[in-house]
């Protein structure tokens, strides 16, 4: 798990995680605190007995009910854990893990709102060495039952940081020694030829918008995929997450 997990706090809200991979993943993390777990009958059998001790009540309905009380949690597997929120880090926090680290890649979100893409996000966020992504308060959902279904117990492992001012946090990954790269449909550089820093903030924006011009002059350097495009059926570009797994790898394979 993270190191810059901070104990729970009885005072946070609690949220619903479903689906096997969320559920599981849940429960082995330790700092996650776990209120309720609900199965429909026979799916207590899918988690090991060892890994529900942590859980303070245990519900099983029959699948009548289940279909009653949960139909509207798609793909839930008849798991349901209702959890308490992990205390996200702050940046200053942040800045001071990342400090002893020679090799660091930190994902800032611009604009990213749908939740499946930023559940995914957080996925390959966790197989490329990415502990922390960062977004604005204003212009992206909270850490959501969603999000936590899509990054398959990623938000287990991954840091979702919500900042006031993307620009202004920029600015202090610049003081902390970050390198700030933005991904731009337009840019001429393209990424598999462009060595990624060591210490690098990588900005992705909306897909519909893109990185927005104050975000854009902020980077140190801008890159693009390189792509074929299908222009006869109206794709130009990747969807956001895909993107992301690229920026991701290219800073992995080279910082192993």
């Amino acid at each position: 798990m993270a190191k810059n997990r901070q104990i729970f706090n009885k005072n946070s809200k609690k949220i619903l995680i479903y689906g096997h991979h969320s559920v599981f993943a849940a429960l082995i993390n330790p700092m996650r605190k776990v209120k309720k777990a609900f199965f429909r009958e026979n799916s207590e059998y899918l988690i090991p007995k060892e890994l529900l001790k942590k859980v303070e009540k245990i519900e099983i309905f029959t699948k009548n009910k289940w279909k009653k009380e949960f139909s509207q949690y798609e793909n839930n597997q008849g798991l349901i854990l209702e959890a308490y929120n992990l205390i996200q880090p702050s940046i200053e926090k942040i800045f001071i893990d990342l400090k002893i680290k020679n090799s660091s890649i930190v994902l800032m979100l611009d604009q990213v709102k749908d939740p499946q893409n930023i559940g995914s996000i957080m996925r390959s966020a966790a197989l490329f060495n990415c502990e922390n992504i960062v977004t604005s308060k204003d212009n992206a959902p909270d850490l959501n039952s969603s999000i936590i279904k899509s990054s398959s117990g990623a938000a287990e492992k991954v840091n979702y940081i919500k900042v006031t001012n993307l620009v202004r946090c920029i600015n202090e990954f610049k003081k902390n020694g970050f390198w700030v790269v933005g991904l731009d449909i337009n840019a001429q550089e393209k990424i598999d030829k462009f060595k990624i820093p060591k210490k690098c903030l990588f900005v992705i924006g909306s897909e519909n918008q893109g990185l927005r011009n104050l975000i854009k002059t902020n980077c140190d350097y801008l890159v693009s995929i390189e792509i074929k495009g299908a222009n006869n059926l109206g794709i130009d570009s990747l969807n956001v997450s895909n993107a992301s797994t690229i920026a991701l790898y290219e800073h992995f394979k080279n910082n192993k």
